[in-house]
């Protein structure tokens, strides 16, 4: 077995800049709620459907990049989550299961969205920092 896969079995001191502990901050609503157009930065998106309407591929080429030009909103959670404070009981459902807002951390794993927790909390268990 060469020099690189060998594991030196003494223990070196571990490096403790970093912690297992989570701390959530606590949103605090702002009083104005803002404007649809606000919650998300459209440019590039809009861009690029210009560019798929006018281009010359199939329209399942055309629906397929329209699809991927979704990737290109830019999101602005802070404004999303004052939203979410001014709005209709319906609205704020459906935002949590879009996972624009995750109040609720029972209702997060409901809608699926605490698997990679999970799994950053196994690694971190393996790896001998222990979380709670």
């Amino acid at each position: 077995m060469s020099q690189l896969f060998k594991i030196d079995k003494r223990a070196e001191p571990v490096d403790k800049k970093y912690t297992g502990k989570i701390q959530i901050p606590q949103y605090e609503p702002k009083t104005i709620r803002p404007q649809l157009y606000e919650l998300c930065d459209r440019g590039k998106y809009i861009e690029l459907l210009r560019d798929i309407l006018t281009s010359n591929v199939s329209e399942p080429e055309k629906e397929f990049l329209r699809y991927a030009a979704a990737r290109h909103l830019v999101f602005n959670y802070s404004k999303i989550a004052d939203y979410y404070a001014h709005t209709s009981p319906e609205m704020q459902r459906l935002m949590e299961k879009s996972a624009l807002v995750i109040i609720d951390f029972d209702d997060a794993i409901a809608n699926g969205y605490v698997r990679l927790s999970e799994n950053i909390k196994r690694i971190m268990d393996v790896s001998g920092e222990k979380t709670k």
